[in-house]
């Protein structure tokens, strides 16, 4: 009996031990299991002074455009400028047949020459009362008469040597020696374009309108205008033009067309780069100053709504939603949301649930968006 009874002690011990060995395993193994905070680099939210640009199409024109047309009817005989061609005021760009017209101006001239002798004879007549008054002054009438044609010949040959009407640079010649021109004809024979200056135009909706023009100084619209900063040029390849300008006038209706109210700006092209025509963005901007500012890196989207990772004092991270005023290149300017000083994950905040626990690792805000000055909406 005291054998049997050594027997079951030996195995009650030998399955304590067994169960003891089984919990410190499973003790173990769930220790092993346990989620380990992995690291993710976290910055520390600034606040920067930036430069936001709204952008609209443009169309370019010089600040004077003349067209060039003929006040004759006649041939081209000499085409004197060529396209792009510096030309002044006065300066005789094309040359009209004018032997019709010489014609015509020889005949005036002889009608001018016979009533001439016939008041140089009348005079003395009248004179010794051989003849009345009335007839000499029918005489002069027809010499005056015949100088005023000849007069109206001679002009419509100088009318055939067409001149510029202003200073600038010819454009486009649409028609060479040979081609028959005449005031009524549609197109002009060419366009001298002063390009020293040129306007931009462009549109807003009436909505940005109205949110542009609220926020300027001054106490009438023509005070706000003046107070306007600088506008930029964005030309058709992609490069910013050297000059920068200023928007000049505001149209004071609204197009009932297309709902747009349209603006002018002006800029010097002293190098000439820009002409009639020429296509571009006017970029406007828009300073935010000491602005609180995050990388667009380190935000995601969910639902419509921009969130942030923000890191609390015990590592975990929470989900906040925020609202930005702009996006300058690839950053957010926050309205609301976050504040100066918080921490937020810079990078794969999409990788992370809320309440998670991170082991943050301390990164310079520079090294995920570098500051940028501009944006292009």
């Amino acid at each position: 009996m005291k054998k049997l009874f050594n027997y079951i002690a030996i195995i009650l011990g030998v399955l304590l031990l067994s169960s003891c060995g089984d919990n410190k395993g499973g003790q173990n193994a769930q220790a092993a299991n346990a989620p380990q905070a992995k690291p993710y680099p976290v910055i520390e939210v600034p606040t920067k002074t930036v430069t936001a640009y709204t952008s609209y199409p443009v169309s370019i024109e010089g600040i004077v455009n003349s067209e060039v047309r003929a006040k004759v009817s006649g041939y081209i005989t000499d085409v004197l400028v060529d396209e792009g061609q510096k030309v002044s005021k006065g300066q005789t760009l094309f040359k009209l047949e004018t032997q019709s017209l010489n014609q015509d101006a020889q005949a005036a001239k002889a009608n001018v020459n016979a009533a001439q002798v016939e008041v140089n004879k009348l005079k003395p007549l009248v004179e010794k009362d051989i003849i009345s008054e009335v007839q000499l002054e029918t005489a002069k009438a027809k010499l005056e008469q015949a100088k005023s044609s000849y007069n109206g010949i001679q002009a419509n040959i100088g009318y055939a040597n067409i001149k510029s009407p202003v200073d600038g640079y010819v454009g486009s010649i649409r028609l060479r020696e040979g081609a028959l021109v005449s005031p009524t004809s549609q197109q002009p024979l060419t366009t001298v374009s002063d390009i020293s200056k040129v306007y931009a135009y462009f549109s807003m909706n009436e909505t940005d309108y109205l949110d542009f023009i609220q926020n300027k100084d001054g106490k009438n619209l023509q005070e706000r205008i003046e107070a306007m900063p600088k506008v930029k040029l964005e030309l058709a390849n992609g490069s910013t033009y050297e000059q920068e300008g200023q928007i000049e006038t505001i149209n004071s209706q609204i197009n009932e067309n297309t709902g747009s109210i349209s603006f002018r700006a002006v800029f010097d092209n002293p190098s000439r780069i820009l002409t009639n025509g020429n296509s571009g963005r006017v970029l406007i901007p828009n300073t935010f100053e000491n602005a609180v500012v995050i990388p667009q890196a380190s935000t995601f989207e969910r639902q419509g709504n921009i969130l942030v990772m923000k890191v609390g004092k015990d590592n975990k991270v929470t989900s906040s939603a925020i609202q930005t005023k702009a996006k300058v290149d690839n950053l957010y300017v926050v309205e609301s949301g976050v504040e100066k000083g918080e921490k937020i994950v810079a990078k794969g905040v999409n990788k992370i649930r809320p309440n998670t626990e991170i082991k943050p690792q301390p990164t310079e805000f520079d090294s995920i968006s570098k500051p940028i000055e501009k944006v292009f909406k």
